[in-house]
Order: C-alpha cells, then structure tokens, then sequence
C-alpha cells in the first residue's frame, strides 16, 4: 500500500468541536472507501483504523498532547476524502492537536512537538513493518486563536512559526499546508483575530513550503456556522475540510509543494 501521511495539528479547530443541532443537522460525512487510515500512535499502534469521527478522540498522551475528551468531531475526514478523490492515493492520518495551545508551546523540544514527532516517526517505522510506502509527508495546520488572545506580536508569531516549521522539516516533514483561523464570534470583539488571520497569509505567501488552502473559517460567524465564540458546528467543519482537501490537491497538481527532501 502506497500513502500520504498527513499529521493534523494545531488547536481546537483543528482538533474538532463539531457538534449538530435542529438548525446545522449535518453530520460528518461517511469515509470513502479506501481514502484514508487512522494511526493510532498512542492507544492502538499495532494496528491502522478507517479514519472516523471524532478523529484523534482516543489520541491521548499523559504528559504530551492531550484532548481530554474535548474532541467531538472534525474537519478531518472530509479533508481526506477531498484527498483521495483529488490523487488516489489514500491518507495515513495521524492526530496531534491540543486545544487552547499557542505557537510557543510547539517549538522543537517543547511536550507538543515533540510527542507529534514521536507519533509521525512511529507512523512510519509501523507502515515500514507492514511492506507499505510512505510516498509524502505533510502537515495540516489550524491555529491561532490562542496567540491573538494573548496579545502576540506579529514578528514574535513568525518567528516562532519558522522556527518550528524548520524543525518540522528536520524531522521529514516536506510542506505545511495553512487554514487561517476563523473571526471571533464574541460582542465587541468581532475583530479580534483579523491581526493574525493577515499574518498566516503573509507567511503563506512568503514561503514556498507553507501553502494555503482554506480561509473557510473566516466566513464562518457571517454564515450562522459558529456554536460559540470560537468553534463551528459540524457542518462548518466539513465545508472547511473539503475545501482544505480540494485546494491541497489543486495546489499539488500546479507543482506548488516543495520536492521531497532525500
């Protein structure tokens, strides 16, 4: 089996807070056949799964990333049936998520980092023991909010994301793919997180190995799709998927991604 191991991390939006209700009844969609494999680094690593949702809910790790039971469902698998659809080649998908974590905590040598690097490496060491091919590796990455909140600065967030993002690329990782982060659903602080959503961009467009592929979230609270002041109802969270999975796939097509680094 030939696959693209996709690690997907960041905060609370990437993790999943989906929920439906009377007026948002959509559910996560049901997986395509074949598109996609959850490794379960931490509570199952003998074996792979079908991505399902909540994805990453049994992805805990005593001293490393851990959820709690905040996960209820995600963008995940409408992303990896995008994927799928788009090239045919089917994700290993690995969770690495902790909501409320800000760029600071994923700095190489930091508990999140490093417990993610651990659950990629340990992804690949499994599919080398059953005779299949890892073909790429990428990241899927939503955070944000937790840094506006905290009043951090534009050259201070950079910095901190290059940094980790050259240390993502020691580890094997060959592109980041971007979602900006979503407005603040909040009176009086509609604009709360319009600083940082300008700063992904930026950054995107500086760098040739970060890719953006969704500004869903952004039109989210005009949308009716925000559950609280933060979050989006399942059916946000699986626009924002496809849309993520199809602009990935687009981007991957025109030659965009970086080549893979040997």
């Amino acid at each position: 089996m030939v696959t693209d191991l996709w690690m997907f991390m960041g905060q609370s939006n990437m993790a999943g807070r989906g929920i439906s209700n009377a007026q948002w009844p959509e559910k996560a969609p049901h997986l395509t056949i074949g598109a996609g494999w959850e490794y379960r680094a931490v509570s199952a690593p003998g074996q792979l799964f079908p991505v399902e949702e909540p994805f990453g809910v049994h992805e805990n790790r005593q001293g490393g990333i851990d959820d709690g039971e905040m996960k209820t469902g995600s963008l995940v698998t409408s992303f990896v049936n995008a994927w799928y659809v788009g090239t045919g080649i089917p994700v290993l998908a690995v969770s690495a998520s902790k909501g409320g974590s800000s760029i600071l905590e994923w700095q190489r040598g930091g508990a999140f980092f490093t417990d993610a690097m651990k659950r990629m490496l340990d992804a690949r060491e499994f599919m080398k023991t059953q005779g299949s091919q890892i073909r790429h590796q990428y990241v899927l990455w939503c955070q944000g909010e937790t840094d506006g909140d905290l009043g951090t600065t534009r050259d201070v967030y950079r910095e901190r994301f290059f940094r980790m993002l050259d240390a993502m690329h020691r580890e094997g990782i060959e592109q980041l793919m971007m979602i900006t982060i979503g407005k603040c659903n909040l009176p009086g602080a509609e604009n709360r997180y319009d600083a940082m959503i300008g700063w992904q961009k930026e950054i995107a467009a500086e760098r040739r190995d970060v890719c953006l592929v969704s500004s869903a979230f952004e039109r989210m609270r005009d949308q009716g799709l925000m559950k609280d002041a933060f979050h989006y109802y399942q059916q946000g969270y699986n626009l924002c998927g496809k849309d993520a999975g199809e602009h990935a796939v687009e981007a991957l097509a025109a030659g965009f991604f970086m080549k893979k680094r040997e």
